[in-house]
């Protein structure tokens, strides 16, 4: 669980449920397992079980207590609307987000039919994100899941970019993160793919965020795309303070 993160688009990270399984192609090279592996090795407590998927009651009040306004991504480490999930643990996080109402929280899954199924009986606050990553164009079903829920701000999450996404429906949709594999094995992100992708957010007029190109040593091939760091936010923030306008 970690005050300050190192993703450009947030601050902080939360994560009251740690693991996951794979599910479609940006999985196979999931950072978030390799992660769990070092921190199980060095004795982290939150990691005995590695990245078989495991709930932490004792993390949910977490940010209760980050008095500071934040943004804050929910479960990088794992899947809030992963298949094993009781529904009731569900709630519990989004109680937290709820009384946490001094934050902004990013909730992001793969899992948007499970996602669509319950979206109705949550409660969605203006705090409270809700994002769907899309690899290529296999996947913009999750768009329209996505689109069906209550979120008041909807964002996509293009990361790890495996392959093009032509003539997104944009429609709803407040925020595109656009980012390439990094790590061992990384999978190569083609430029044009990207520009395609900006292309569709300028004529949409959806703030667009280019995160990284990814690759092996991703601090080398760094976030400029076309000698520029696009850092393109919702209306109701401006990056990279990520203050309340």
């Amino acid at each position: 669980m970690s005050e300050n993160s190192k993703i450009e688009w947030t601050e902080s990270t939360w994560n009251p449920l740690t693991g996951c399984s794979k599910v479609s192609q940006g999985c196979a090279h999931c950072y978030a397992e390799r992660l769990a592996a070092r921190l199980k090795a060095m004795g982290n407590p939150n990691y005995q079980n590695g990245f078989q998927l495991t709930l932490h009651e004792n993390q949910l009040a977490v940010p209760l207590r980050w008095k500071k306004s934040r943004m804050i991504f929910v479960n990088s480490m794992s899947d809030l609307f992963h298949e094993d999930v009781p529904f009731e643990f569900v709630t519990k996080v989004f109680d937290t987000m709820i009384k946490a109402k001094q934050h902004y929280f990013q909730v992001l899954t793969k899992r948007s039919t499970v996602l669509r199924n319950i979206a109705d009986k949550l409660t969605w606050p203006k705090h409270i994100w809700m994002g769907v990553s899309v690899e290529n164009h296999n996947y913009t079903y999750r768009i329209d899941n996505l689109r069906s829920t209550p979120a008041a701000v909807k964002f996509l999450s293009l990361e790890p970019l495996l392959g093009p996404v032509p003539d997104m429906d944009l429609t709803g949709i407040d925020w595109v993160i656009v980012g390439g594999e990094s790590g061992p094995g990384a999978r190569n992100m083609k430029k044009e793919w990207v520009l395609d992708i900006k292309a569709q957010c300028i004529e949409k007029d959806v703030p667009f965020f280019f995160k990284q190109w990814g690759g092996v040593n991703k601090k080398k091939t760094g976030r400029l795309l076309e000698g520029q760091i696009w850092d393109g936010m919702p209306t109701v923030y401006e990056h990279p303070t990520l203050q309340v306008s």
